[in-house]
């Protein structure tokens, strides 16, 4: 009897070409993962160190056109709180300029609408890609174990090939086509587990940036009725 390979490196090679090319994918959907978990991670952190930092200089009693210069001059790198703050107050002082006449209300209101659209555009930009790692936590497992029922049926057209069906003969094949279903689950865990993590710090993220709206939409209003 020929000796075959069954560590998990023989179970893959030695594995059907279908069940290698699911093996293939998920290994790819594994690495992307990985790589955008750490790219999420950083982010993620970033936006958090940006919104303390940020909130720090506000309530610090800076005056607001000096912060609003000092943000200005970040450019393209201001985020969170800085870009919903620019926003706000950009559209606060063109409408106070430009509509004296005006209520002061419709000003406060023109420069709510300013940082509610900033406020999802940055929500939107936190939440870039992690439909992607529902995906892979949600079908890799399923995707895996095509894999494997591919594996087991055609370990079992095998034994037709032969007069006497044996354990031996069978058990390779299960075992290459079970590796599938592991590599399945390798995949899914982390991205399931990344996935609720990053939703979870996202929608904090998300709140603290409605709240700090809302907080600096009173101080617009006192400046509004000066």
């Amino acid at each position: 009897m020929t000796e075959v390979d069954t560590s998990i490196l023989g179970l893959i090679t030695g594995a059907s070409p279908v069940v290698q090319a699911v093996m293939a994918l998920l290994l790819l959907a594994s690495l992307l993962s990985w790589a955008l978990i750490y790219r999420k991670w950083m982010g993620l952190r970033r936006a958090r160190r940006a919104a303390d930092a940020f909130e720090e200089r506000f309530w610090s009693g800076t005056d607001l056109g000096t912060i609003y210069k000092q943000v200005a001059r970040n450019g393209d790198a201001a985020q969170g709180m800085e870009t919903i703050f620019e926003a706000g107050f950009r559209e606060f002082a063109r409408l106070r300029k430009s509509s004296a006449t005006e209520r002061p209300m419709s000003v406060v209101e023109g420069a709510q609408r300013a940082m509610k659209a900033a406020l999802m555009r940055e929500v939107d930009e936190l939440e870039h890609h992690l439909s992607f790692l529902a995906t892979v936590g949600s079908t890799s497992p399923y995707v895996g174990l095509f894999g494997t029922v591919w594996g087991i049926m055609n370990a079992f057209r095998a034994l037709g090939d032969v007069e006497q069906a044996t354990l031996a003969l069978v058990a390779p094949g299960i075992a290459e086509a079970l590796v599938a279903t592991a590599m399945g689950l390798f995949a899914a865990i982390p991205a399931v587990i990344a996935y609720n993590r990053f939703a979870n710090d996202m929608e904090r993220l998300a709140n603290r940036y409605d709240s700090f709206a809302e907080e600096f939409s009173t101080i617009l209003q006192r400046h509004a009725h000066e």
